[in-house]
Order: C-alpha cells, then structure tokens, then sequence
C-alpha cells in the first residue's frame, strides 16, 4: 500500500483536479451532480480525494468512484487479475458533508496517464443557499522498485454552486379584446390629429397677427 501522507513531491505541470458541477444556480427539488475529474496526469498510481459540500443545503443521493478504466471507461487508474486495485475508504457522509476516496494500484499495473473521471457525486438541492463545495487531494505516482511513491503537483478547484428557489412564472403581457384594442387606436389617431392641426393653426396664423400690429 501507498502511503500518501508521507511521499516527496514531484512536478506535473498543468495537472488539475477539479469538482465540475451540472448548474452554477440550480433550483430547490433540482438534482445536482458533481464530476471529480483529473486532467492531464502523468504517471498517477494513487488517490485521495474529499470533497466537502454543505449537508443543510445539499442532499446525497450517491456517491460512484470510476477507479480501473478496464471496468470504468472514462475513470482512472488501472488493475489487472492479478493486481486489483485497493481501496482504502470510499465513503459519504450526509451528516458531516463530505466524501473520501483513498485508493492505490498494486504489484505491477500500469500507471495511469492523461484525463479521466475520479468519482461522480449526486445530490438533492434541499434549500437555498451557497452548498459550500470543496474540494481537497493527494496524487500519488508510480513507486521505483524498492523506493517510496512521489506526490505529485496539481491544482484542486471547485466550481462555485448557489443554490435558488424555484422561480416565479415570467410575467405577461395583458392581452385586450380586439375591439379595445381598435378604441385605444382610434382614440391616439384622433389626439394626435387635433394635435397637429392645432399647431399648423398656431404656425400660419403668426404673421398674419404681425402684419396687422404693423
């Protein structure tokens, strides 16, 4: 076993880990599922993973690790019959809001290289409010025969999730009988023509009054 408290740590340029949320404001009574994934990897042979969420604004519903792409296309890690992976804890808690994955590969598999998915997390939107997702991780790589595993160097990011109340309906607009409608259009026409008629009025009517002051 691993252990992954208690290696040096290497330098993988670019390699990230982060918690991509289905929506950014997802509504009360909506489902929101969080994808740990792990991007641009070298060399990866171990995991631990938490991620932290808030349990009075999120529902678990469940919690999936896609360790050994033979068994999980799109997940992470690799076995073999001979050297299946171990894991140590893959456990959720609602009352505490969190979930931890801990896992190695063993004997002789094959590191792990490139991009995949660590764990999917679901979850019921129970309450408005922020949902507080964190998330932390240690990567471990491909220990040398008779040496100890390296940490290897990655970001950790969490998308930021608030969750809402379910929206009101969009308002509309009132909608006149035909007939109201032909009133209203009649009544503006006529306004506007005593309007116009009044000022040409006023307009030629000017220098009349000049010339005769005059």
């Amino acid at each position: 076993m691993v252990s992954l408290s208690a290696v040096a740590i290497v330098s993988a340029q670019s390699t990230a880990v982060k918690a991509e949320a289905s929506a950014s404001q997802p509504h009360v009574g909506d489902t929101l599922t969080i994808n740990i994934k792990i991007s641009n990897v070298q060399n990866l042979f171990g995991v631990d993973v938490t991620l932290n969420w808030n349990p009075s604004v999120l529902t678990l519903i469940s919690a999936t690790s896609q360790l050994g792409v033979e068994t999980h296309p799109g997940g992470v890690l690799h076995e073999t019959s001979n050297y299946p992976l171990e894991v140590v804890d893959d456990t959720a808690s609602q009352s505490t809001g969190e979930y931890h994955l801990l896992a190695t590969s063993t004997g002789s598999a094959s590191p792990f290289s490139g991009s995949g998915t660590i764990a999917t997390v679901t979850f019921n939107v129970a309450s408005p409010g922020p949902t507080g997702l964190a998330l932390s991780s240690e990567l471990s790589d491909h220990p040398t025969t008779g040496g100890t595993a390296n940490l290897i160097d990655h970001s950790d990011t969490a998308n930021p999730v608030t969750a809402v109340e379910q929206g009101s309906p969009s308002p509309t607009i009132p909608e006149f009988p035909n007939a109201t409608l032909m009133t209203i259009l009649i009544i503006i026409a006529t306004a506007t023509l005593a309007l116009s008629a009044k000022l040409l009025k006023n307009k030629t009517s000017l220098p009349i009054k000049k010339a005769i002051n005059f």
